[in-house]
């Protein structure tokens, strides 16, 4: 079938990537918050493609969001839980200035990151009130298509 090549990733590499996530985690900062919030929402979207962060406030006005393509992770990494943990570390350095304490955490999707963004929340200083699941669930769905006959 042919022979597959395997690709070898010296340290300095490795390291001048971590950099670059870094670098991109800090850039992220975004743009200055006027408004002071205490209470707010997480929703985070957690697919096999790719993982989604959003804080809102109380009334569903969004506060600052981050995803994993938008720090620099690309391909099947997106969707790991060091760049699920990465995107809540970006995000939590967009709400220092509002002073955010308090988060109702809302977890969608099946894919790896969901569990790290929750705890990378919680690691992060913020006090969790709860954290509830809302991925889709169907009960029975459409009609199934008749047997095929051949």
């Amino acid at each position: 079938m042919g022979k597959k090549k395997v690709a070898v990733e010296t340290t300095e590499e490795a390291i001048k990537k971590s950099d670059e996530i870094n670098a991109a985690v800090v850039k992220a900062g975004g743009k200055e918050t006027g408004k002071k919030v205490l209470k707010g929402k997480a929703f985070i979207h957690a697919s096999f493609n790719n993982t989604l962060v959003s804080v809102t406030d109380e009334k569903g006005n969004v506060l600052a969001w981050a995803s994993a393509g938008s720090l620099g992770f690309a391909g099947p990494k997106k969707a790991t839980p060091f760049a699920a943990s990465k995107v809540v570390a970006a995000l939590a350095e967009k709400l220092r200035k509002s002073g955010l304490v308090d988060i109702e955490v809302f977890v969608s999707g099946v894919g790896g990151g969901r569990d790290s963004a929750v705890r990378s929340l919680n690691n992060q200083g913020f006090n969790l009130l709860a954290v509830h699941d809302v991925t889709p669930i169907p009960h029975n769905g459409p009609r199934a298509p008749k047997v095929r006959r051949v």
